[in-house]
């Protein structure tokens, strides 16, 4: 399939620069730059001839009808969306790698047998919503539930209305979610996000599964009280304890770093109350999240660090409670869909090599729907999230060449 780099790249460069001026790159969810995103995205989709809708889960969906009737799509695509001061390439090259696939496939004159909807998922990355993340992609699949729809960000607005703002419509998605079975495979091609592939000069990676997340809600209680005038030996400081929290769970996780199933543990978030330089702090609310391809490991270890830091917090006179904000299990890559990849990297004469992922993605939630797979492409220093992520033109290229040959096996192999 004749991909061509130059104009993959133009498109990458194009999009990256529709960003917050302050804070490059930055489009988050539910926001006018966001929306800015994805008007230039739904433009670029009716360019090349697709037919463009938002789902009731507010995804944008560019599709390409098949020859044969009856037939279940194929999903490519990735999100549009990124995290504060994020990278170019994260979620961008998947969706417009699948893109250029969809250009290709016109241009050359080839009509699929399968449907083809290239999806720009809504919010995958954690959002001001508790920080949920896969939006879109539990809409689609019907595992966004009435309580997430319900939470709110700091300005009082809740998920439900902020879905309505991008164009979705909330009150019917679990009536529009996808049926398990009703896709015929969904492949993503995304920067590999660590250093395995850069290191060793390898072009391409084959995702074998994607990690487990589980992020918690720790909010540590104390009192609040002027700092000049409390006595060190009568504070309550909530701060204290959650640092006492936070030194505890990176040495527990540090101890299950070289496991077969390695995890990852972090205290990203921190809220800190009255959060004023001549006051104890009352009150912290942390978010920790743990990930890990070993599920057991994953749902245990909140409980662990929990058990193991009350003797402290109550030598220094403070309370923690945990409830959970999300839950998601580690998820396998279909073999269908890895062997394509593979098949097709060996056709292109491209060297590959299995790894897992330790960043979450939208296949998680589509995987209910059918076969999902992932093709990673090395990135600079394995920098992301950071506005220092990078990668080379011919490494891009190589991710939608390699998109494009699966996207063509899997539509003759799979019914």
């Amino acid at each position: 399939m004749p991909i061509d780099q130059d104009r993959l790249w133009g498109r990458l460069e194009a999009l990256s620069r529709i960003t917050d001026p302050d804070r490059p790159w930055t489009r988050r969810s539910f926001t006018p730059r966001f929306l800015e995103g994805r008007d230039w995205l739904a433009a670029q989709f009716r360019a090349v001839g697709l037919a463009v809708s938002i789902d009731a889960g507010g995804n944008l969906i560019g599709r390409r009808e098949g020859s044969e009737q009856g037939l279940k799509p194929i999903l490519v695509g990735s999100h549009s969306d990124t995290v504060p001061s994020g990278g170019r390439y994260d979620g961008m090259l998947g969706l417009l790698a699948a893109l250029e696939v969809a250009q290709a496939l016109e241009e050359d004159g080839v009509r699929l047998r399968h449907p083809l909807e290239i999806v720009d998922f809504l919010a995958e990355e954690p959002s001001e919503f508790v920080n949920l993340s896969c939006i879109g992609s539990r809409a689609m699949s019907g595992a966004l539930t009435a309580e997430q729809l319900a939470f709110r960000r700091a300005d009082g607005t809740s998920l439900h209305d902020a879905i309505a703002y991008v164009g979705g419509r909330p009150d019917a998605i679990a009536a529009e979610a996808r049926a398990p079975g009703s896709i015929a495979a969904y492949v993503e091609v995304h920067i590999e996000q660590g250093r395995v592939l850069e290191k060793n000069a390898i072009p391409l990676g084959i995702v074998t599964d994607i990690v487990g997340i589980r992020r918690e809600r720790i909010t540590v209680s104390g009192r609040a009280d002027h700092s000049g005038a409390t006595p060190m030996p009568l504070r309550r400081d909530a701060l204290v304890g959650a640092a006492r929290l936070i030194e505890t769970a990176y040495r527990q996780a540090l101890a299950m770093a070289e496991l077969p199933r390695p995890l990852v543990a972090t205290f990203g978030k921190i809220e800190v109350s009255p959060n004023a330089a001549n006051a104890v702090p009352g009150e912290a609310v942390l978010t920790l999240e743990v990930r890990s391809g070993d599920e057991a490991a994953v749902r245990a270890f909140g409980e662990t660090l929990m058990r193991s830091v009350a003797p402290e917090l109550e030598s220094l006179g403070v309370t923690a409670t945990a409830e959970p904000i999300s839950h998601v299990a580690p998820t396998a890559c279909a073999d269908a869909v890895r062997t394509a990849i593979a098949d097709t990297a060996r056709a292109l004469g491209l060297a590959t090599r299995d790894l897992p992922s330790g960043a979450g993605h939208d296949g998680v939630f589509v995987s209910r729907l059918g076969p999902v797979g992932m093709i990673f492409t090395p990135c600079r220093d394995g920098r992301s999230h950071a506005p220092e992520e990078d990668m080379e033109p011919g490494q891009a290229h190589d991710g939608a060449r390699a998109l494009g040959g699966a996207v063509r096996m899997l539509d003759e192999r799979l019914d």
